[in-house]
């Protein structure tokens, strides 16, 4: 299992319509093939960045739903909103303590 980790910053006027858009689609993401856990986060300091973290069980299962079209629906929405260049990020979880 894998964690990809997403940084989306937004213009502030937006922030609405993303959400929005999230919450339609989120139950949607997370039944997706092989994701096990989907998280939105929202910055402390500065409130126009976000961070979704998603567990997915092998690389091709996200690459699965990267290529699907709920995949390319929501980006399409989403893209539009960045008031800056999203960053990614995939790590192997390594330790967890809860």
């Amino acid at each position: 299992m894998f964690v990809r980790i997403v940084k989306m910053s937004f213009h502030s006027k937006h922030i609405n319509e993303f959400l929005k858009n999230f919450n339609q689609k989120k139950d949607f993401i997370r039944n997706s093939t092989g994701c096990r856990l989907l998280e939105l986060y929202r910055d402390k300091t500065n409130s126009d960045i976000f961070f979704t973290y998603s567990y997915w069980e092998t690389e091709q299962d996200l690459e699965n739903y990267r290529n699907s079209d709920l995949f390319k629906d929501v980006w399409a929405k989403t893209k539009v909103l960045f008031n800056s260049k999203p960053e990614a990020w995939s790590v192997d979880k390594k330790i967890s303590l809860q």
